[in-house]
């Protein structure tokens, strides 16, 4: 059959039943006019547009890229797209790629050779090497690389550069659910698996509105409630999203209480004997603790603080509480927003005071926003070190030292990792006079964009930028490095719940646009980096032989890959660790109830949760002398920002199922493009009232740092919530048209402000007004009418595709 699947996102329903196999549907797009018998050959790789790592097979015709289709046999999607999926590819072959360098002359871009641009990019990092060392560089990278390439940038920055300035866009989407993981049980690392989703009865959700980020696992929830014995849902949003509206229990918190929230949960966990006694005395510590402060959340107090209803609170308890095989899943709802990690970590808790690990059905995700997210803080390219060693224990250290075979003085390890927003904070400062930015586009990504252009465009701050478009920050740089994307490059990238697929090279990249791989490799050589024998520090030519060395780096660490090879990826997804005892994967973790949490062996020695002070090695010797699981306690604490009578209204940032970060990418692709074409202000029926603001009148929002002008979507998003979303920068990117108008990037409005413990910037803790700029004469937002953004106001025209979104769905009989 064929379907629209812009109108209906999440296509055919396959109902099948608790304990079953999810049925397969493969769904296939083609360019039109394309059929089946005019493709080559078909090219195995995955997902590149969100975490989920969908699996699909490439269209290759004549030497271009005509469509791509679902891997029925994968384990993550059986033959399943989402919308990124399925008609992102198209962006490959915008007329506007970069194809050959750019370097800045007499103020202006201009094309240059590759010796040109590598050459300046030398001259200035030896010259800041000579004049203020390695401190004087950094790198700020992204969750789209494959994992060869973050594997040897942290080798080539950490021991080759030797600075500790290394981060990557994951800060801004998953360094919390990383730093929630290791809080909880010593060790980044999913412990549950998609097919969790195919076992539960009970399935929650804590700020992660999965329609939308991550559409095909959400196919796996909506076919299990279309089928026998399905799950029930909770849903934690203060939007009413498609999750929500499938829930049994639907609860709405006031932004920036989800700590007080998850004490109330616990609470009730605690006070009505749900707790898993035998489990929490075999294989965790600090039962006492927690118990201790969750007594102080009683629902009634904890309903007042969240402003929702104390029987949906004390329902959702019961739901979570009494179910017999509990999944949960984390997103943005948390990690963007107060006390973020504090928050996570409290889901982390109620599984284990459950029991509710590692078997099926009994899952646990702290999700991940991107692709190739897992990757970068497995390989050590976000600030992390590679492998999931630890930067505190002189052990770790050495032992990295020797498989980089270098000395262990040559790794910076002195002070914790430089985070992005310290980042800024050193080039502003002048500290730091070199930033190399990698398939991000930090200016419109960051928060305070005013502050951001700021100090990118100073004078003194050389700004290298390596991606496939002229995007925002590439337009600032003083050196543009044209870079390969998926489908024109080989390697490996591991999703949410640690499934690692093969991307294999379908098409050549157009022009002189190089693997980030090679650009990475060419810097290495032209820097004439060596080991501590004087041979080349990195000694890999291929991604092939970057994975074999990665497998090393990895070799008895939580995310093992030491037994895995090309030749097995190509059979599908693998989930790691990967080991001789395990050589066909691992689809849960800590099912013994064993955790990588020992003080000789764990990825961390914790943090305060409030303060984000670092606990030393003998403080966390005291607490964990045998490695358990840590049930860690934190109090609410109220938020920075409140409303005002200036500002009476919270704001928050998102996405849609239509578009990816700053849609570099997705604005290229007619269908997503013109599923949501600009930005929206979303508010609720009461505070459009309150205003005299009705649907497509255009707003105002405004925040003591900018203000953001759109259409108004009155939504039934709670009372006294403003929604914007993040995607949309100063550029039309659509081929052709001319900027647009600043003032429509969500960032704007958003505070420098970051979590004490993940330091992850927290896109909603804003206070804002929304006044009427101008009337809509009856028109409508131009937000989508599918997911959470869906109008209260009947007779706004759908969100629809038509004939060059139908996609072709083969349900197997």
């Amino acid at each position: 059959m064929h379907v629209d699947r812009i109108a209906e996102p999440w296509g055919t329903r396959t109902p099948y039943a608790r304990g079953t196999r999810w049925p397969t549907r493969v769904d296939t797009f083609l360019q039109p006019g394309t059929t089946a018998e005019d493709v080559d050959r078909w090219v195995p790789t995955a997902s590149l547009l969100h975490s989920n790592g969908d699996a699909m097979d490439v269209a290759v015709a004549g030497g271009r890229i005509v469509g791509v289709r679902g891997r029925a046999q994968d384990r993550v999607n059986r033959g399943r797209l989402g919308p990124k999926d399925l008609f992102g590819w198209q962006a490959n072959a915008s007329p506007d790629r970069l194809t050959r360098p750019l370097v800045r002359r007499d103020g202006r871009l201009q094309e240059a050779s590759w010796d040109e641009a590598m050459g300046l990019v030398v001259a200035r990092a030896t010259a800041l090497l000579d004049e203020q060392g390695a401190s004087a560089i950094g790198f700020y990278t992204s969750g789209q690389l494959f994992l060869e390439e973050y594997y040897t940038l942290a080798l080539v920055a950490h021991a080759g550069i030797g600075t500790n300035h290394v981060d990557g866009n994951t800060r801004l989407c998953t360094a919390t659910a990383a730093e929630a993981l290791k809080e909880s049980f010593g060790a980044d690392g999913q412990p549950g698996s998609y097919a969790d989703v195919d076992h539960a009865d009970v399935v929650a959700l804590f700020g992660h509105n999965m329609a939308e980020t991550q559409p095909v696992l959400w196919m796996r929830v909506l076919d299990r409630l279309a089928g026998d014995d399905p799950p029930r849902l909770l849903c934690v949003d203060p939007r009413r999203t498609a999750v929500a509206r499938a829930a049994a229990v639907h609860l709405a918190p006031r932004p920036g209480t989800n700590v007080a929230l998850m004490n109330g949960l616990l609470h009730e966990v605690v006070a009505h004997g749900w707790v898993d006694e035998d489990y929490v005395a075999a294989h965790t510590v600090g039962y006492d603790d927690l118990a201790a402060t969750v007594a102080d959340h009683p629902p009634e107090k904890v309903a007042r603080i969240c402003d929702v209803p104390e029987d949906d609170l004390r329902a959702a308890a019961e739901l979570v509480g009494t179910a017999d095989r509990l999944t949960s899943t984390v997103l943005q709802g948390f990690y963007q927003s107060h006390q973020a990690t504090a928050a996570a970590v409290q889901v982390n808790n109620l599984h284990l005071l459950r029991g509710m690990l590692g078997e099926p059905g009994r899952g646990l995700l702290q999700m991940n926003g991107q692709p190739t997210a897992e990757n970068t803080r497995e390989c050590g390219a976000d600030g992390d070190m590679a492998g999931f060693r630890n930067w505190s224990n002189p052990e770790h250290v050495a032992d990295l030292a020797r498989v980089w075979n270098v000395d262990q003085d040559v790794i910076p390890h002195w002070s914790p990792p430089t985070h992005v927003m310290k980042m800024l904070r050193y080039l502003e400062d002048g500290s730091m006079r070199m930033l190399w930015v990698q398939a991000t586009n930090p200016l419109v990504s960051l928060p305070e964009l005013e502050r951001v252009r700021s100090v990118l465009t100073q004078d003194r701050t050389f700004l290298v930028v390596q991606d496939v478009f002229l995007s925002e920050t590439a337009q600032v740089a003083d050196v543009v490095l044209p870079a390969a994307t998926w489908g024109e490059k080989t390697g490996t990238f591991t999703n949410v719940d640690r499934t690692v697929h093969l991307s294999e090279k379908a098409v050549d990249p157009p022009g002189e646009a190089r693997p980030d791989l090679d650009i990475f490799l060419d810097f290495a050589r032209r820097m004439d980096l060596r080991d501590k024998d004087g041979g080349p520090l990195v000694p890999w030519s291929t991604p092939e032989e970057a994975f074999e060395a990665w497998k090393e780096c990895s070799r008895g660490r939580p995310c093992d890959y030491s037994a895995l090879t090309y030749a097995q990826l190509r059979g599908g997804g693998v989930q790691w660790p990967v080991t001789e005892e395990h050589p066909h994967g691992t689809e849960r973790l800590y099912g013994d109830g064993r955790f990588p949490a020992a003080p000789g062996y764990a990825e961390t020695y914790g943090r305060d949760l409030v303060t984000g002070a670092p606990f030393e090695a003998d403080q966390y010797k005291a607490l964990n002398p045998e490695g358990r699981a840590l049930l860690r306690a934190v109090p609410y604490v109220p938020p920075h920002h409140l409303p005002t009578e200036d500002l009476p209204l919270q704001l928050v940032t998102g996405r849609t199922i239509y578009h990816f970060h700053t849609r570099t990418k997705t604005g290229r692709v007619p269908q997503l493009r013109d599923a949501a074409p600009d930005v929206w202000i979303e508010l609720s029926a009461a505070d459009a009232q309150l205003r005299d603001i009705a649907e497509g009148d255009r707003v105002r929002v405004r925040t003591v740092r900018g203000s953001v002008e759109g259409a108004a979507r009155v939504s039934e998003i709670r009372r006294g919530v403003v929604f914007v979303p993040f995607h949309y920068g100063y550029w039309d990117t659509e081929p052709g048209h001319e900027p647009g108008g600043a003032g429509r990037a969500a960032n704007e409005l958003t505070p420098t402000e970051w979590d004490a413990v993940s330091k992850q910037p927290l896109f909603k803790t804003a206070v804002c007004q929304v006044e009427r700029v101008a009337d809509g004469a009856g028109t409508s937002a131009p937000a989508p009418t599918t997911g959470a953004s869906a109008p209260v106001r009947a007779g706004v025209r759908p969100t629809a595709g038509g004939t060059r979104a139908e996609v072709h769905e083969e349900v197997a009989s």
